[in-house]
């Protein structure tokens, strides 16, 4: 049904890619980031303005000429897919009025569609600031699945959302195509949720796609050393835990923190011992971010004490927004050094942009010359230049792709070592949290409702939540 054939993109972005995707068939895309994924599902929806050669069809037909009808795509970020000044319903009903629907049978339809991607009515009257990003993913998913098509692309989709929603997403997406017979071409660096979803699996290396096959071969015995390299990152160990820590660093007692009528804290207390590396899990809107903004000092509670023995620093989530894109990296990553002479400042800058992997060649540019992985290298040599005692990361690998996140995850275990950091890490990557930390707190609707070792957590779960958020953990097998 949709046919690729030698598509060429921009100056070597893509290079001589072809594939095919028959009708129902689900078929997955993973690769790193620059890899071309993205780009190639732009070009196949006719929305880049970069030069290309070879064809992209439909039914023989440019693939470009049916979107919105026949072909159409879900993005990744929703809060910038979707229009901030119309409501939810408006722009359902739109996609169909567009292509010809009336608008009594577009409002029908809309109303059926919020339905069928379990959204109450009231989201229709909604603008998508007043969501949650579950439920913006799904708003999202209604628009492209609203005229029927043929062929889905879902670039990401589920990549800020935590385990539990992820699961409802996909669960979603695999029920709409099995009843409606739509194709799936499913952009992703999660390989455990493309084993999940996907019949067939395309892997994409610097513009090129370097194997491809089912998705049991692919995984299962991978032939190109590139997808090797892919599995092996994907697979995240659980380190030898010794429990050798020092006195209390952070104590956290009964503190509740309201906005108005929104409860994002309810009487938490937890103490973190020098030495520890304690992960925060949970879903979206479980009060992760508020605690460790808390901690932090950028914010203070409604009721209750905090104690933070030691200076703190702080990882956070998107780097690209967190570093001033108008300061050079020597400046931003100096700006920690309060009260360091000079000539020690740029000696300790250089140091810690070694220790992250940069050379010195990196002091004079700025944060949009380096890639995603190089700009969190940058805030985790930031956070780490003034030696701090304590370290709060705010899901600092989130965005990253697997090669990446293992490479950053490990420089962040090395560092903390050898300083002796107490590190807080909150995550929505139940794997990632057993990989990097020794004990765990889980957190649902403001309240801590489990609380131990993390291995003795992930292997025993008490609380049924943390049950739910373990099942709900994407496997390769």
């Amino acid at each position: 049904m949709l046919k690729v054939e030698n598509l060429n993109i921009g100056p070597g972005l893509v290079k001589n890619i072809s594939f095919d995707i028959a009708p129902g068939e689900r078929v997955g895309l993973i690769g790193e980031s620059g890899s071309g994924k993205s780009l190639t599902a732009l070009t196949i929806m006719g929305l880049t303005d970069l030069p290309h050669t070879g064809t992209t069809t439909l039914d023989g037909e440019a693939s470009w000429t049916h979107r919105g009808k026949r072909i159409a795509m879900i993005f990744q970020e929703p809060m910038t897919a979707l229009n901030p000044l119309m409501r939810v319903g408006n722009q359902i009903t739109e996609i169909m009025q567009v292509h010809g629907v009336s608008k009594k049978d577009a409002q029908a339809r809309m109303k059926k569609m919020l339905l069928d991607v379990a959204l109450p009515e009231r989201v229709a009257r909604a603008y998508p600031h007043e969501l949650s990003g579950g439920q913006r993913q799904r708003a999202l998913i209604a628009m492209a699945m609203a005229n029927d098509p043929e062929v889905l692309i879902c670039d990401e989709p589920t990549t800020a959302l935590d385990v539990t929603v992820q699961k409802q997403i996909v669960e979603l997406l695999l029920k709409l195509s099995a009843e409606r017979g739509t194709a799936l071409l499913f952009i992703t660096h999660d390989l455990g949720l493309v084993a999940q979803t996907c019949a067939r699996v395309l892997v994409m290396k610097a513009g090129e796609i370097v194997e491809s096959g089912p998705i049991s071969t692919v995984l299962e015995s991978p032939q190109h050393a590139y997808t090797q390299r892919l599995l092996e990152a994907s697979v995240l160990d659980t380190p030898e835990i010794v429990e050798n820590y020092g006195e209390p660093v952070v104590e956290v007692s009964e503190v509740s923190r309201h906005y108005k009528k929104t409860t994002a804290l309810d009487a938490v207390s937890v103490t973190v011992r020098k030495g520890e590396r304690l992960g925060i899990v949970g879903g979206s809107g479980s009060g992760k971010t508020t605690l460790l903004k808390l901690l932090a000092g950028l914010d203070k509670p409604s009721s209750g004490t905090i104690k933070v023995a030691g200076g703190t620093q702080m990882v956070f989530q998107d780097p690209q927004s967190s570093l001033d894109p108008r300061m050079k990296i020597r400046d931003i990553v100096a700006e920690t050094l309060i009260g360091w002479p000079a000539a020690e400042k740029i000696a300790r800058v250089k140091e810690v942009l070694s220790q992250v992997g940069l050379g010195e060649e990196s002091l004079d540019k700025y944060p949009h010359e380096f890639s995603g992985g190089q700009r969190q290298r940058i805030s985790i040599a930031r956070a780490l230049a003034p030696k701090p005692a304590i370290l709060l990361a705010d899901e600092p690998v989130s965005a990253l792709d697997v090669s990446v996140r293992k490479q950053v995850l490990d420089l962040l275990f090395s560092l903390i070592s050898e300083y002796g950091i107490t590190l807080v890490f909150v995550s929505h990557d139940l794997a990632v949290v057993r990989h990097i930390c020794t004990s765990v707190v889980v957190m649902n609707q403001g309240e801590i409702i489990e609380r131990g070792r993390v291995d003795l957590v992930y292997d025993n779960p008490q609380n049924d939540y943390t049950k739910l958020l373990l099942d709900a953990v994407p496997r390769l097998a």
